[in-house]
């Protein structure tokens, strides 16, 4: 019963997510409201960690093996889109260390605000 009580609080979080792509007219996807709702959520106290972890720990394990059909689709594309395969690896290539490296400027300004004393590189 856990389990089900989990997984529609995070149902319920994802329709509402797809109502406001509809209702805002941004180019933002549903999963980005998403994020947003469940981050005000959880930091206003309103939802509690606990209330959705283990379905959201389960969704995390799962996450790979949901990848593996658009991985699936993009080798039987690939015939398509070999003119434009070398650019779209570049940018992916330099799009995941930008990526890496905002997320671990990030984490250090954080970490080190939290500890109370700004270090200087």
């Amino acid at each position: 019963m856990k389990y089900l009580q989990q997984a529609v609080i995070i149902a319920a979080i994802t329709v509402v997510s797809e109502l406001l792509k509809y209702l805002i007219p941004l180019p933002i996807p549903a999963s980005i409201y998403g994020l947003i709702i469940l981050f005000a959520l959880l930091k206003s106290g309103a939802l509690k960690l606990s209330q959705i972890e283990d379905v959201g720990g389960l969704l995390l394990e799962l996450m790979p093996l949901l990848l593996v059909p658009a991985s699936v689709s993009f080798l039987t594309a690939l015939d398509s889109i070999q003119d434009m395969l070398l650019p779209v690896l570049i940018m992916g290539l330099l799009g995941t260390l930008a990526v890496m490296a905002v997320t671990g400027r990030v984490s250090q300004w954080m970490i080190r605000r939290r500890k109370g004393g700004e270090v200087h590189d």
